[in-house]
């Protein structure tokens, strides 16, 4: 396949502009220490920092679908900073080096790239499965759904229209877990896999109200995160509220257009949503107090602790056990291996597809 090229504008000591043709073939994963490149980059933040002598000099985070990496700008900070602007693709010159143990990026040259020219897939983190496959096997397990009336609600938000479209894009986070395209619905169908388990291991568990809980527990995030240039964060919406509030809300609009939903059931899963992250100290309006609010709470922690594990062992390189380094989010070090690569050629295929557009929300 030929990549795609773009043009670079390359500003000399005289501010004069030569273009430039250039293809990204380097990404962050395959970097080593020592290495130097001259490569596109999307910019993920870069903010203004003092030496102790009183110098500015700027802390610069780049980004590409593998990775990213931070490394200090020590000259023309302010210069460097208005070119570096968070969501614009730069081309960056300098070096690779080890700083603590970690990769740190040596910046000597940054030049501004126009983003209309570039390939947006190349700088855009995505889940690396197939999201027709797991669209198609959502809709499968709705289909198993007994209840009429879940059935039906689950119908209303997961079939063709805007939230459907913008679910099978959305990210699941921010940061931490699923923090990429399509992670909200990976997260989603593998809590509704093992929802789908867990549901018929123990007695008494409303196999329905589970399911629901798994599929919906999130769905708040469609209006609580957006992702612009790459880059998540969060709308005044969600910040104001949270994606439980706005799920809860969304769940009992949609339930109020459903002729005879009982009331009773939709306290039943708005509770499931209110209380999934099982702590109020967590964010939750109020705890698990059912059998399925209960084993969705444990399910979704789970889910998106082994998501971190999954993404710290796809970066490593040695299938020998090694130590990581502290991971503040669960807070120890972990002892791993590296996770062999089995990304689908369909996923392959349509990682850069619905990516390509510079806003999913």
């Amino acid at each position: 396949m030929s990549l795609p090229m773009v043009t670079a504008c390359i500003f000399d000591s005289t501010s004069r502009i030569e273009p430039r043709v250039m293809a990204k073939t380097i990404f962050i994963e395959t970097l080593q220490e020592g290495d130097r490149i001259d490569e596109l980059f999307l910019v993920k933040s870069a903010r203004l920092a003092e030496t102790r002598a009183g110098k500015p000099y700027l802390i610069l985070t780049v980004m590409d679908k593998s990775g990213e990496l931070t490394g200090p700008v020590w000259d023309n900070a302010e210069r460097f900073q208005e070119l570096c602007q968070p969501g614009e693709c730069i081309r960056v010159k300098g070096m690779v080096q080890s700083y603590r143990e970690k990769l740190q990026l040596k910046v000597d040259e940054v030049t501004p790239v126009a983003k209309e020219e570039t390939d947006m897939a190349d700088f855009l983190p995505a889940t690396i499965h197939s999201r027709t496959e797991m669209a198609a096997e959502l809709q499968k397990i709705i289909s198993t759904v007994t209840n009429p009336f879940i059935r039906k609600l689950l119908g209303r938000f997961f079939k063709k229209g805007e939230i459907w479209d913008r679910f099978q894009d959305a990210p699941a986070a921010k940061g931490i877990h699923h923090a990429y395209v399509g992670g909200l619905l990976e997260h989603t169908l593998s809590m509704a896999r093992v929802a789908d388990m867990l549901s018929g291991h123990y007695e008494g568990v409303d196999r329905s109200l589970l399911i629901a809980g798994a599929l919906l527990h999130d769905l708040g995030k469609i209006e609580e995160l957006y992702m612009e240039n790459g880059l998540i964060d969060y709308t005044a919406r969600g910040r104001l509220k949270g994606h439980l509030v706005i799920g809860s809300e969304m769940v009992g609009k949609v339930a109020a257009q459903i002729a005879d939903f009982p009331e009773e059931l939709l306290e039943q899963l708005q509770h499931l949503i209110l209380s999934h992250h099982g702590r109020q100290e967590y964010g939750s309006p109020t705890v698990p107090m059912t059998v399925e609010a209960f084993l969705l709470n444990y399910i979704d922690e789970l889910d998106s602790k082994m998501n971190v594990l999954e993404q710290l062992r796809r970066k490593l390189n040695s299938t020998e056990m090694s130590w990581s380094d502290y991971q503040r989010s669960l807070e120890r070090y972990l002892y791993l291996n590296a996770l062999q690569d089995e990304k689908t050629e369909a996923g392959r295929k349509e990682e850069g597809l619905t990516v390509r557009q510079q806003t999913l929300f």
